[in-house]
């Protein structure tokens, strides 16, 4: 079988063969099929017809991953074949450390989260705002605004920046909201963090936020019956749930009348493309392994997951897991399903009592997280909710388990609504 890569138009290189388009060889002016890319010309020439061509590696060199995009069918590949060097760098790079090399910058918070909170909730609501009415117009009529996204993601990320624990507060006290954006919103504001402790620059960290707000925009054309089924899938139905990758890419890509740089920043639609790739070839739509997932969707797979894992799921009445269980669930998979060292990276973004978590301490108080402390995580800052008897305190009390004696820790995490603490109530 041959082994062929679907890919953009923008990846194609002198040296590739091109063995199929996205539409009949009949349909152009082609009198051959197949095409051999001898110069510019020949790239030009095929963007006139297309969007998306499919590669023969075996003859030719492999498209740049980057520019691969979601395909039907069985996989035929894995990996790239290999490149020589003078056309580029190898397909397969090492990814041990990777994140060091994103690293532009170093974030100190800048205002305390009670401060940033107000703005930080005012930013959310925003976003939300804007990405439904995207979403309706998407829907409407098949155009996907960027622009209408990119002052609040602007905004999102400022107070991200600015302290990325009201953030992530105002996410978790709106995650049980009935909003079919929430899950999207909170995936976004995740991949923003983990960009910011990860040293991405401010443009980077927007890219982030908005691939994250993306990654599931394809289930809005998988029936609502099927994502809402509990139990397990026939094939029939988990192709068409998987499809929905596939769908996300072309209803973001295919807005008419504008070139792929001016509909979505590339690394934005890698994001989407990849996000349920794993780095041990288990994933889907394509199978990809380790460093042939770009970095992009790689942070998304793990945010992603993280977000599933602790979010209330459409198709079960089963509760959510508490944040440090998902933690410790994805600390499991590390160097299986996901790179081990951004697995790493991103525990410390979150702590292991990620911000609005419930605990209880070794004096038998019970609280919520307030925010991590980055060089203490397992001593975060919490507002104490009840006392050593599980009595509500009169006023809650804020203690930094940073600055106070070693004997008082954390004992353990709590589900959620523990001891009938509704988080909602108490910080709103």
């Amino acid at each position: 079988m041959k082994k062929e890569v679907k890919t953009s138009i923008d990846g194609l290189e002198i040296g590739m063969y091109v063995a199929r388009l996205d539409k009949p060889w009949l349909k152009t002016a082609y009198k051959l099929q197949g095409v051999k890319i001898e110069s510019y010309k020949d790239i030009e020439r095929l963007r006139k017809y297309c969007n998306y061509v499919y590669v023969d590696v075996d003859q030719g060199y492999s498209p740049d991953p980057r520019f691969w995009v979601v395909r039907e069918g069985p996989k035929v590949y894995n990996t790239p074949a290999p490149q020589p060097a003078r056309t580029r760098q190898a397909a397969e790079p090492g990814v041990h450390n990777e994140y060091s090399a994103l690293r532009k910058t170093h974030y100190e918070d800048v205002a305390p989260i009670e401060a940033e909170f107000y703005v930080a909730e005012q930013a959310h609501e925003r976003l939300q705002e804007d990405f439904h009415k995207v979403m309706d117009r998407l829907g409407q009529n098949n155009e996907f605004d960027v622009d209408a996204l990119n002052e609040s993601i602007s905004g999102v990320v400022d107070s991200i920046i600015r302290a990325p624990g009201a953030m992530t507060l105002v996410v978790k006290l709106r995650q049980f909201d009935d909003s079919t954006y929430t899950r999207a919103l909170g995936t976004s504001v995740w991949c923003a963090t983990f960009g910011r402790h990860l040293g991405l620059e401010k443009s980077s960290i927007e890219l982030l936020a908005l691939g994250g707000l993306l990654l599931d925009v394809g289930k809005s054309a998988v029936p609502v019956e099927l994502l809402r089924k509990p139990g397990t899938l026939t094939k029939d139905e988990r192709k068409t749930l998987f499809s929905h990758v596939d769908q996300g890419v072309r209803m973001l890509s295919t807005t008419s009348g504008l070139s792929l740089e001016e509909r979505l920043p590339m690394d934005v639609l890698q994001m989407v493309a990849t996000h349920h790739e794993r780095a041990d070839g288990s994933g889907y739509p394509q199978g990809l392994e380790n460093a042939a997932i770009p970095v992009f969707g790689r942070i998304a797979g793990i945010v992603d997951s993280f977000d599933a894992m602790t979010n209330p799921r459409l198709y079960s009445q089963d509760e959510p897991m508490p944040p440090h269980e998902a933690i410790a669930e994805l600390y499991d998979l590390r160097s299986k399903k996901f790179q081990a060292e951004l697995v790493e990276q991103f525990i410390q973004t979150v702590g292991l009592y990620p911000t609005g978590s419930l605990i209880e301490l070794s004096t038998g108080e019970v609280g919520a997280v307030i925010s991590v402390n980055g060089l203490r995580r397992l001593r975060p800052s919490v507002m104490l909710l009840l006392d050593s008897n599980k009595e509500p305190l009169q006023q809650f009390r804020l203690v930094d388990l940073s600055r106070l004696d070693e004997s008082i820790s954390v004992a353990r995490g709590l589900p959620r609504g523990a001891y009938g603490i509704d988080m909602k109530e108490v910080f709103l």
